[in-house]
């Protein structure tokens, strides 16, 4: 997608969990990254790395960070679980901020192409039951309507902002953490190895954030992709396929749950 001499791209969000290792894997290739956080701690100004801060919610916020790049990628979205006020939480920031980025692309001539972080539970929340003979694909839709009614806040979130891009739709996501704050779904893994809640009698689509961090820039440089990629490391079915269609070779499950515990002790979430 991009030339050696045009290899400047922006990550929206880039302080976050995917977002920090899609810049990291960025920065590992040559590019240089136009890192757009609400934090005005991030560092500003390192080698190939320039941080600006914007505001999912504030239109032309992110006319700055955008101009002049090839790519964005659109990471910048709340995920959490106890929340009060799901439109204002969740639902304006993951689909007014979606159109604010999209918004800022078309100002620009040189975006070329933007690549979305989604999620699985943009394609699986229907209502259909799903046994160990259905076929989760990315023809697959969540229906609002469905996830209004069962309260999945996050899960409709992602449903409404799943638009026509080039969108990853990563299951749960697992593995070392660059950023020194808990993200919610490696809290998931820190409670049950704390003991704090039991394991569930269910099944999920597990994925490595350097996985998805991968499939992210895979993406944006191969000119084919196009459409939604879900990646789930476990329990995929023909969505593996099309993922590796992208180059991306999966990290195995018990690797990524190994890499977070150890991440976790690391950053002293553990006291063990």
């Amino acid at each position: 997608m991009s030339s050696v001499e045009e290899k400047t791209v922006c990550v929206t969000g880039a302080s976050g969990y995917i977002a920090s290792w899609i810049v990291k894997l960025l920065l590992l290739r040559g590019y240089t990254v136009k890192a757009s956080v609400r934090d005005p701690n991030y560092p500003r100004k390192t080698e190939h790395l320039l941080g600006l801060e914007a505001n999912l919610l504030e239109e032309g916020s992110f006319d700055s960070a955008i101009d002049g790049c090839q790519g964005v990628f659109h990471t910048a979205s709340p995920f959490y679980h106890d929340v009060k006020d799901p439109q204002a939480e969740l639902l304006d920031p993951a689909v007014k901020g979606t159109i604010n980025v999209l918004s800022s692309c078309l100002k620009t001539s040189s975006v070329k192409r933007v690549v979305l972080t989604s999620s699985i539970a943009a394609v699986a929340f229907n209502g259909i039951p799903r046994t160990p003979e259905t076929i989760v694909d990315e023809s697959w839709f969540a229906d609002p309507g469905y996830c209004r009614a069962a309260k999945l806040w996050y899960v409709l979130s992602k449903t409404l902002n799943d638009l026509q891009l080039v969108s990853i739709n990563p299951a749960m996501v697992i593995g070392p953490l660059l950023q020194p704050m808990l993200n919610t779904s490696a809290a998931e893994v820190l409670s049950l190895v704390k003991g704090a809640q039991t394991f569930p009698n269910a099944t999920f689509g597990w994925v490595n954030v350097k996985d998805v961090a991968n499939a992210h820039i895979q993406a944006f440089e191969n000119p084919e992709a196009n459409g939604r990629y879900c990646l789930v490391e476990r329990v995929a079915h023909y969505s593996e396929v099309k993922a590796e269609s992208l180059g991306v070779e999966f990290v195995p499950l018990e690797v990524s749950i190994k890499e977070t515990v150890e991440s976790l002790q690391d950053k002293g979430f553990l006291g063990f």
